[in-house]
Order: C-alpha cells, then structure tokens, then sequence
C-alpha cells in the first residue's frame, strides 16, 4: 500500500486544496448572509368575530370575497345584546395570507411548512369570572382554497376539539379595567407543506347550553375574553430556494468523491479499515441529507416532509458524532488494538441511545401531527415539562459530548506529543517526513474539533429556536441564514476533505531510485526535502514522499510510528 493520501500529498497541492475548501466555506457563509433572507417570517393576524345564530360545522366562515360572514368589530357593539349573540354564536375567523397594500398575496410551495400560535386578549374585570390555569376548550376547522377557485369553495383539511391551558397573570397594581392579562401562547397546528394558495382557520369556544352539549363548566372562567391573536410562522421561500440549490450541487459533488473513494478502496489487497468503514458511513448519510426532495413538495402534497427532514437530520448527527469518536480513539495511539467496532461499544451506545431518544421524542409529536395538525405536546403541563426536560438534556449532553471529544483530542496530542521524543534519534530523512505528517494531522484535529463545537452550538440553537414559540414567547432568538448555510456547508466541505485526505494514494516509488529509508519498525518513508518544488523525479514529475510498495498496510504512518518508537 502507498499510504493514505494526507501522507504522501505534496505542500503545494494540499495548500491549494486547502485554499480552495476555505473559499467554498466563505462561499457557503455569504450566500446565506447576502442572498438568502431570514429563515422564516411571522405574521399576527387578528381574529375575525364572525357572528351566526345558526352556525353549523360544515358551514365556512371567512371576512373576505364574494359571501364573506357577517362580523363584529367589538363584542361591545350594541347588536351583540340586541341578537342576544352567545359564545357559541361567535367563529374566529382567519383568513391568510392576509393582503399588503391592498393586493391580495397567496402562499408558495417554496415556503415549504407552517407553524400557528394563539394568544389572547382579556381584560381585567371584577365582575368576570377568571381562571389564570384555565383549561380552554377549542373547536377548530383548518380549510384551504386555491388560485382560481370561487371564493365560497373551502375545502376541509383538518378539524379537531382540542384543549388548551391557559398561562395568564397580572400586576396587583394593573388590576384595573382597561389593562390586559399577560398571557402566553399556546400552540394551534403545525403543517409540514405548504401546497395549498389560502388557508382558512375557524375557531370557536363553545359553551355548555340547552342546544349544545360540552360538558359542565365548559369555557364558563375565560373572562372578559375580547380578542384572539395567531401568529402565522412560515419558512421564507427565498431561503428554500437558497437551500435547495445548495443541496444541488453538493449531492452530486459528494456521490462522485465517495465513488472515487470506495472505488481505490477496492483496488486494495487488503479489506478496508475501520476508519475507511465510517468515512462511508459518514458519505452515506450526508449524501441522503443532501439529497434535494424538496423538489417534491412543488409538484405533491407532502405532509411528511418535516418527519423526513428530521429523520435524515438525525442519522446525520448519530453518523457524525460516532465517526468522531471512532476518528479519535483510531488515532490515540496506546497500546490497545483498535481497528474494531466493538472497541468503541460504549461510547457508541450512548449516541445511538441518545439519537433514538430524540427520534422517540419528535414521533411523538409530529407523528401524530401526520394525523391531526391540531396536536401538539406542549399543551399540557406534563407535556411541557417532558418537552423542556428533552430539550435541555438534548443541550447538556450535546455540550458533554463536545467536552469529551476534546479530552479525546487533547489525549491524542498528548501522545503524539510523548512520541516526538523519539525523532532527534531518527536520520534527518525520517524526522522531516514524521514532522510533517504530525503537523498536517493536528490541523486535521483543530478543524475537527472547531468542526464539532459549530455542530453542538448549531444543535443547541436550533432545539432552542424550535421550542421558542412553544415554551417561551418572551424569547427571542435570531438563526441567521448565513449561520445556517455556513454550517450546512461546512459539514460537506469537512466530510469532503476527510475522504480525499484519508483516501489510500496510487504513489509509487520508481524503481530505480534508492531514496528510500527502513528502520525497525518495517516503515519506510523518502526524505520530507523531496516535497520541494525544485526536485522532480525521472519522469519529470513531482516527487511526493510515499511508503513503498513492501511496506505494511496501516491506515495512517503516524498511527504506525507511535506503535513503536523508530531506530536508526
């Protein structure tokens, strides 16, 4: 075997590779910090009153086009009392997109999903009868209409009786009648496509009477509710567009180096390594993340493209964070023999038990958000609680995880470290070659290790951002799009560069050269001068410093040298 690619490349070629991968990741990071805009965008929408004493369920009720409802403004107006217009008689209508400038806007497909939170207006009044916990009961209808079709064709697409807890509080000395509870939001539906122009939401609070049937106490501790807000959050078909085009040219690009890879794997005469192994590994699963399917959801209907997304996410991470551990512990050098999967048992079951978790947690509720959007674990106190403990156990251990992996890494330069001693007793040929070979493989670990912190502050960031409109609407947190196509870019350039550093290289020594030097531990290697732009070999080629053809097939030199200390 020739050595792995990272030994035997000349400076010159690895500093214009180096350059090369630098300038895609400034690429990636402008892209998204020039091109792209914001992730998503959110839009509050005020509830329309719609009033109907002969309401039905299977009737719509919408404030604008041909037929609109018929509405209220305030429920002080004077046709309230003079209808006798009750709770039940009163729709929440949401129509969106709601029109800018008076021109009407619809939704694109590029915009991919759609996030809804409710919050509401209730006022301070000592005669009302207030819970601050109150459970609410709510009747939900969500339609969607098209370009081109009547504005009275709304088509059902989900509805659902859903509760939801109320989490409201006031100053003591607010507790006047013109000033307003402070109360949180509370999620509504979840879409994973956007496939549909206008959608349509009902809601309605209905109250236990004579002609309905809801249960005793039924919304009877709202208080002097006036108003209902939702928040419609979407994802920005500008950034899908950014995306997607990213994930174009980076899957072809990954199909083609992880072909070339196995394809000098093969060539082999020895099975593939470990290492060899999980860089495959690690191939495979970037190449699914990157594979463009939301090319899809333009032309189908594909609700379960969030599930999807978060599957492919989390193979990604598991892959990821167990080819990092293998990546170290192949690299310690100590006198264990690795180079087997099982040695690494323990720290590989607690990622893989660590990603099923999550993946246990997310199927829990956007899997039955396949079913009924309307469904959310957040609206229930245990709910809360399960989902906030996830979340923040998700943090610590992703931070852990990062401290581990740098005690790994520190573990190795300590060993590399403790080998170098050796090299003064080594002939000047051996020391430059093992010295450069030892500095390119610490600026390997750096970038892994810089890697692996963007990885965890960008896993934490995102549990964070996800959870915000759910847990906490006081908090407010910006993911920049140019944070997000950094590290998205920054994963393909790192897993690009692994595979074609740590590819097994075709150098051969000529024949009819002796340059080559043998010590005790049966490697060999040329004088690390040869990498000079002045020296060519016989053929008029630069020369590369390689092992020869009857040396021993490790993975890395470096690996082999810190087995055994070297002897002239």
């Amino acid at each position: 075997m020739a050595g792995a690619i990272i030994e035997n490349l000349s400076g010159r070629k690895l500093g214009i590779l180096i350059v090369f991968l630098m300038l895609c990741q400034v690429v990636c990071f402008l892209v998204g910090a020039l091109i792209a805009p914001a992730p998503s965008s959110a839009m509050s929408v005020l509830g329309t009153k719609c009033i109907d004493k002969k309401y039905s369920k299977d009737k719509w009720y919408y404030p604008r086009g041909e037929k609109r409802c018929r509405s209220i403004s305030s429920l002080d107006e004077p046709v309230v009392e003079q209808d006798n217009i009750e709770a039940n008689d009163i729709i929440f209508a949401f129509q969106i997109p709601s029109p800018k400038d008076n021109f009407a806007l619809d939704y694109s497909r590029w915009q991919q999903n759609l996030l809804s939170v409710m919050h509401l207006d209730i006022y301070y009044d000592d005669d009302a009868k207030f819970d601050p916990n109150a459970v609410m009961t709510i009747e939900a209808r969500l339609g969607y209409r098209n370009k081109g079709d009547p504005d009275t064709k709304w088509t059902e697409y989900a509805s659902s009786v859903e509760e939801r807890t109320l989490d409201c509080y006031i100053e003591p000395r607010h507790m006047r009648a013109e000033y307003i509870y402070n109360c949180s939001s509370v999620p509504m539906f979840e879409l994973g496509s956007l496939h549909h122009d206008f959608y349509l939401l009902n809601i309605r609070l209905p109250m236990d009477t004579a002609k309905e049937s809801w249960g005793v106490n039924t919304n009877d501790n709202l208080g002097r509710l006036t108003d209902m807000w939702v928040v419609f959050i979407h994802q920005n078909g500008g950034f899908t567009k950014v995306w997607v085009s990213l994930k174009t040219i980076f899957f072809p690009t990954m199909v083609a180096i992880m072909a070339w890879f196995w394809r000098r794997i093969s060539l082999l005469t020895r099975p593939p390594a470990l290492l060899e192994y999980m860089l495959m590994v690690l191939g495979a699963a970037l190449t699914f993340l990157n594979c463009p399917l939301e090319y899809l959801t333009l032309v189908y209907d594909c609700p379960w493209m969030t599930v999807v997304s978060d599957i492919r996410q989390g193979l990604f991470y598991a892959s990821l964070l167990s080819f990092w551990l293998i990546f170290t512990g192949e690299h310690l050098m100590d006198d264990i023999e690795r180079n087997r999967i099982r040695v690494y048992w323990r720290h590989l079951s607690a990622v893989l038990g660590g990603c099923l978790c999550l993946f246990i947690f997310d199927m829990c509720e956007r899997g039955v958000q396949l079913r009924n959007p309307f469904y959310s674990i957040w609206v229930t106190p245990i709910g809360t609680n399960l989902a906030l403990a996830f979340i923040m156990l998700a943090g610590i251990c992703a931070g852990l995880y990062f401290c581990f992996l740098s005690y790994m890494i520190w573990k190795v330069f300590i060993n590399i470290s403790s080998k170098r001693q050796s090299l003064p007793a080594m002939s000047s040929a051996r020391r430059l070659h093992y010295e450069g070979i030892i500095y390119r493989f610490k600026v390997l670990m750096l970038a892994t290790l810089l890697c692996a912190a963007m990885t965890v502050i960008g896993f934490i960031l995102g549990q964070v951002s996800e959870g915000q409109w759910s847990w906490d609407d006081n908090i407010k947190l910006e993911y920049t799009s140019a944070f997000f196509t950094g590290v998205y870019g920054m994963w393909n350039i790192y897993t690009f560069a692994l595979i074609c550093l740590y590819a097994p290289s075709h150098k051969r020594w000529p024949k009819d050269q002796d340059w080559a030097v043998s010590d005790n531990c049966g490697l060999a290697s040329i004088h690390g001068a040869l990498l000079a732009r002045d020296t060519q070999s016989s053929t008029g080629e630069e020369i590369e410093f390689s092992r020869l053809a009857t040396e021993p097939s490790e993975m890395s030199s470096i690996t082999a040298f810190a087995k055994k200390t070297a002897a002239d």
